[in-house]
């Protein structure tokens, strides 16, 4: 007799769902950006720590063909899949924004800046202001 995955069941530690629609990843784009050699991380904590992680990519068309394209989304999926996942919070979505050196990073790089990236705190210290200028508040 087989044995059946039923509702009750969690799915292990290291599966993470995906984001599929367009309005989940611009969501995305609210939250904190951490930029790498080989990729921008932008993640945003949605306030639920009982749901999963949930990670999305983005491989722009300046990088390259379709083929090329393909291979950076594919070496990133795997990434995330070999050691990356054990690292996501619950309740985060992540959208990784690949660069061209995703092609030729050792995949053992990849796998360390990924999970790098994902564990590292956000900045603290001063927000950032935008730059004086014209709209600064202050009279002439």
């Amino acid at each position: 007799m087989t044995n059946r995955a039923t509702k009750d069941d969690k799915p292990p530690k290291n599966a993470v769902g995906r984001l599929k629609s367009r309005p989940q990843f611009l969501r995305v784009r609210e939250g904190e950006r951490r930029k790498g050699k080989f990729f921008l991380l932008e993640v945003l904590d949605r306030q639920e720590p009982d749901t999963g992680a949930r990670v999305g990519f983005t491989v722009t068309k300046k990088h390259g063909n379709a083929v090329e394209r393909n291979r950076m989304r594919r070496r990133l999926k795997a990434a995330v899949g070999h050691s990356a996942a054990i690292a996501m919070k619950d309740g985060h979505d992540y959208v990784i924004v690949a660069r061209r050196e995703v092609l030729t990073a050792n995949f053992a790089d990849l796998e360390a800046a990924l999970s790098q990236r994902i564990e590292s705190r956000p900045r603290q210290g001063n927000p950032r202001n935008s730059a004086p200028g014209k709209h600064d508040g202050k009279k002439p």
